[in-house]
């Protein structure tokens, strides 16, 4: 059996991040944890249920360790893949790399080209992630590892991962901070239900994958709709690490670093 931790991390440290627990069971890949942040995450390891409206849930570096430790008390099933959405490398990141070209031209007609990693951001928040995560047994998967190497750390963009998972020709969009964006003759509030009706699909269709998603019965606020992004970001990588395992994921990247994609040879029943 084995379990997957995904990450949606962000890239500096006073913003949360999100964080998924999903493991293989006798009846699939079950979502067993669910939180807008490191802290809550850990917390819920405790008993402690996630307080969505929380008036302010702190960010922080990633306390890999006690993450680790979170997990354990989650389930008895082995750590096999930590999925996070953050630029890591074997190497140094100064700019853009080849996974991030390599993604980029692949997925950018469909609106999914990547952010351009930088010595700022994440910067040197990103190497020590990765490599604290290396030194408690979790190197990164580049493309030089075959899909379903265990005991491994791997890159997932969401963006091209969720074409796969909706099967949709163009970029999602859900993410909050650009609803302004995405429409811009229709009011704040017509916005807000917007993005919820996307966040909703993209909800539905995880739970089709790992069952159940507890979240949040009533999403009435901006805050709330950005901790509901980023919680269903993690469960996105979560998603992709059961296809890496599975051997239906992709390596875009070279020996330094990969970006793993869903394998549209292997569609999402």
């Amino acid at each position: 059996m084995d379990a997957i931790l995904g990450i949606d991390a962000a890239w500096t440290r006073n913003q949360p991040s999100g964080v998924a627990l999903a493991q293989r069971t006798a009846v699939g890949w079950q979502c067993i944890a669910i939180a807008p942040s490191y802290d809550t995450f850990i917390a819920l390891s405790h008993g402690i249920p996630v307080d969505w409206n929380a008036p302010n849930i702190p960010g922080g570096a990633p306390p890999v360790a006690k993450l680790l430790e979170a997990t354990t008390r989650l389930t008895k099933v082995h750590l096999s893949v930590v999925a996070i959405d953050m630029p890591v490398a074997t190497v140094p990141i100064t700019g853009r790399r080849a996974a991030d070209n390599m993604i980029s031209k692949t997925f950018g007609k469909r609106g999914c080209s990547t952010h351009s990693p930088s010595t700022d951001r994440p910067g040197d928040l990103g190497a020590a992630l990765s490599r604290e995560f290396h030194s408690v047994g979790y190197p990164i998967a580049t493309a030089s590892d075959p899909p379903d190497t265990l005991d491994r750390l791997i890159e997932v963009y969401p963006h091209p991962a969720l074409l796969s998972l909706l099967g949709c020709d163009y970029r999602v969009p859900y993410k909050v901070s650009k609803a302004r964006k995405y429409w811009p003759a229709l009011p704040a509030s017509e916005r807000g239900k917007a993005i919820l009706n996307e966040l909703e699909k993209i909800r539905d269709r995880l739970q089709a994958e790992l069952g159940v998603i507890e979240l949040p019965s009533t999403l009435t606020t901006h805050r709330m709709l950005k901790r509901f992004e980023d919680a269903l970001d993690a469960v996105v990588c979560a998603w992709v690490g059961t296809r890496y395992i599975e051997k239906k994921a992709l390596a875009f990247g070279d020996s330094t670093a990969a970006i793993w994609c869903p394998d549209l040879h292997h569609p999402t029943p």
